[in-house]
């Protein structure tokens, strides 16, 4: 019989590597690759885990759907996303639902957002003025909060602002917390279970209500709220009011955060490395946005591609061994916890040369050295059938968002360092603030 993954074993390095993990997770990540390489375990008996790093490891995740199971290691984000959201389901009932969900997220469905996603970035631009110092992203993560919600939701949604900054905030704050955290605030019935629940059903009542008005007035809607409520499988069969709501309140939790989390980071690394703003500025300046247009951004697309590999929306995931399986002739015991890691994976040498240099021009064909990305080797939204269904939605928003920055402004990074925070989405921990140099007319307004 194989033996069982190499790897920490003592109570006391367990509790160390957990302290790392929650202090540090990007580094303990690093750290924990750097000491037990591509596959290691650790812990015993129910606690017992397998940190899984690089692309052979991402593939074995990704082709194993039927022997690894979500809900058990996703389960901390039950409290707001629900018993049925997609991040949380498996087999035959994930299946269903993401067929179910799928349609809402089609090209062409997002290639309409793009005129309001550009609308509503130049009305805010609109109220900066030269010589302002702005927090870009947190901005852009207000304005893109309200602009998924309209969206993906409508307007009478997107206008209510008392629940964009009230239960919508809280409840997503309470899953903004390290895993580790998470785990041990999920064991607790008390304050947590009960002010996040409090949270949640605000928002659940709210969404209720939009769509008894929908059907009230006879007209479910074209949004993504509207397909999901009309939606139906082979049999007919559509979505249950609480699989409706679940996947509000997952795709509510998703499609903000990851998107101004990237625009964050990139618009940093843009204004800080050499020659990048200048270059991707002359690719959009005075280009009417449009699907075409936005498509016709190769470069814009190089640098939204190197930001999400250096800062991936996912940092780690997890999934639980449904039986014994084995990894590299190595026996991983039924029921363990399987760690893998997409900022691992994009920051390994072996896999990107020079991993923290960013460089969009790693991702033109024709550049020397140029190494083509694979499922396996770049995944900042996951990957396999738990891939992001909403990362089109949301690597559109954040191109759209770029784009519009680098026509209308030019900005100079305060002095200070930009570091990460959080894996629920991986972002800039005091935001990007800059003094605004220029900012140009626009001619877009809300639509």
């Amino acid at each position: 019989m194989a033996d069982t993954l190499p790897g920490i074993s003592s109570p006391r390095a367990l509790l160390r590597l957990a302290a790392m993990l929650a202090r540090d997770p990007y580094e303990g990540l690093l750290a924990a690759h750097d000491a037990g390489g591509e596959a290691s375990g650790f812990g015993w008996g129910a606690f017992r885990y397998a940190l899984l790093f690089g692309p052979e490891a991402n593939a074995f995740v990704f082709a194993g759907s039927a022997d690894l199971t979500v809900r058990e290691a996703f389960d901390v984000l039950v409290p707001v996303n629900g018993e049925t959201a997609l991040i949380v389901s498996d087999g035959a009932a994930h299946r269903r639902r993401r067929r179910l969900v799928q349609p809402a997220f089609h090209h062409r469905r997002i290639d309409s957002y793009v005129a309001r996603m550009a609308a509503n970035a130049d009305a805010l631009i609109d109220t900066w003025r030269p010589g302002q110092t702005v927090d870009v992203y947190t901005a852009f993560r207000e304005l893109t909060r309200r602009t998924t919600v309209q969206l993906l939701f409508g307007d009478r949604l997107a206008a209510d602002e008392a629940l964009l900054s009230g239960p919508l905030q809280r409840a997503l704050d309470a899953i903004d917390k390290p895993y580790t955290q998470l785990v041990l605030l999920r064991a607790l019935p008390e304050v947590f279970q009960r002010r996040t629940a409090a949270a949640r059903a605000e928002v659940v009542a709210r969404i209720s209500a939009e769509i008894a008005a929908r059907e009230e007035a006879g007209d479910l809607g074209g949004d993504v709220l509207g397909t999901l409520a009309a939606a139906r499988d082979d049999h007919g069969d559509g979505l249950s009011d609480t699989e409706i709501r679940d996947q509000v309140m997952s795709l509510m939790a998703a499609g903000y955060e990851t998107t101004s989390a990237a625009l964050g980071w990139a618009f940093h690394l843009m204004l800080t490395t050499d020659g990048v703003w200048e270059r991707a500025r002359a690719e959009v300046s005075g280009v009417p946005l449009t699907p075409a247009a936005l498509a016709s951004f190769t470069y814009l697309d190089h640098v939204v591609n190197e930001t999400l590999r250096l800062f991936p929306p996912v940092v780690m995931t997890v999934r639980t061994a449904a039986r014994e399986l084995e990894f590299r002739g190595r026996r991983i015991p039924e029921g363990t916890t399987l760690i893998y890691s997409p900022y691992v994976t994009h920051r390994m040498a072996s896999v990107w040369p020079d991993p923290g240099v960013f460089d969009p021009d790693r991702w033109d064909p024709g550049a020397p050295g140029h190494v083509p990305a694979t499922p396996a080797t770049f995944l900042p939204f996951g990957g396999g059938n738990h891939r992001c269904i909403g990362s089109a939605f949301a690597t559109t928003a954040l191109k759209v968002a770029l784009a519009r920055l680098l026509d209308r402004v030019d900005g100079v990074p305060l002095p200070g360092p930009v570091v990460p925070r959080s894996i629920t989405a991986m972002r800039p921990k005091d935001g990007v603030p800059v003094r605004l140099a220029e900012v140009r007319p626009g001619s877009a307004s809300p639509v």
